[in-house]
């Protein structure tokens, strides 16, 4: 696991277990999704803040507001991945994500991503500006 703090690029290892994967032993096309989703929420953990904290106490949390994916190469049953997370763009609601799966090893690129997530407020589901506080340690880091 690489800190954004290093070089603003966070990454996570992930198992290809025989679940995530086709009748052809490839990783099925949607399981690249929850891999990303892993490495965002990871990303976030290793800033300091949990998303049912988040929700809890400061009443935001965040959805995935659009997505492009590009599949490059297959992934397999039981290769070790590296989902990477990198902020690419923000806005005062949303934050945008350069996202990579890389097998480990070779470093073949397996798929690549962008992803934009909004910030919403909790019980109304609308728009929200991202916390002072979280903000401030994405500045840290983009």
């Amino acid at each position: 696991m690489q800190s954004p703090r290093d070089t603003g690029i966070f990454s996570w290892p992930v198992r290809v277990y025989y679940e995530d994967t086709d009748a052809g032993g490839v990783v099925f096309y949607a399981n690249y999704l929850k891999f990303m989703e892993r490495a965002r929420t990871e990303w976030l953990r290793s800033l300091g803040f949990e998303q049912d904290a988040l929700r809890e106490r400061q009443g935001i949390l965040f959805a995935v507001r659009r997505v492009a994916l590009d599949y490059l190469r297959p992934a397999r049953f039981n290769d070790l991945l590296w989902v990477t997370a990198a902020i690419i763009r923000h806005g005062g609601a949303s934050l945008d994500f350069r996202q990579e799966v890389l097998r480990e090893g070779d470093g073949t690129l397996c798929c690549r991503g962008d992803i934009r997530v909004a910030c919403l407020d909790a019980v109304t589901m609308r728009p929200s500006r991202i916390p002072d506080n979280l903000m401030a340690e994405i500045a840290d880091v983009f």
